[in-house]
């Protein structure tokens, strides 16, 4: 499989993630998925490493910007890059305030996404945090 680790895809909308699963899975990166924020920062804590972490503002539960800004908060699980994907009209700006590495809209073509995944899951693994 290449890359390191899987692609974590965090969004409440179970099509999203189907969609996501298929398309991910279909280039061979392994992909886990979580409805909200809380659910993706167990399996963090309980010990995944992905490769990247893809992942929807407006979730229940947890939502995406409390998500990213617990995620930044811990040095061990912030060392992770996240591409913010929302259809809200002001995701360039929250993704700027969340140093996220890129950010998509919804409406786009999502096989777009494919050369955002390859560039950071072919890379070298992020080095863990002393």
């Amino acid at each position: 499989m290449p890359g390191h680790g899987p692609v974590l895809v965090v969004d409440d909308d179970p099509n999203i993630l189907e969609v996501m699963q298929r398309l991910f899975e279909s280039i061979g990166h392994g992909v886990v998925t979580a409805a909200n924020g809380d659910e993706a920062m167990r399996r963090l804590q309980s010990g995944l490493v992905p490769c990247l972490i893809i992942l929807d503002l407006d979730m229940p539960v947890k939502d995406g910007i409390s998500f990213r800004r617990e995620q930044l908060a811990d040095p061990i699980l912030a060392r992770f890059p996240v591409i913010i994907l929302s259809s809200r009209h002001d995701v360039e700006q929250i993704a700027g305030s969340l140093q996220a590495a890129a950010y998509f809209t919804k409406s786009r073509d999502l096989d777009a996404l494919l050369p955002l995944v390859a560039d950071h899951c072919l890379r070298e693994p992020p080095a863990p945090a002393e």
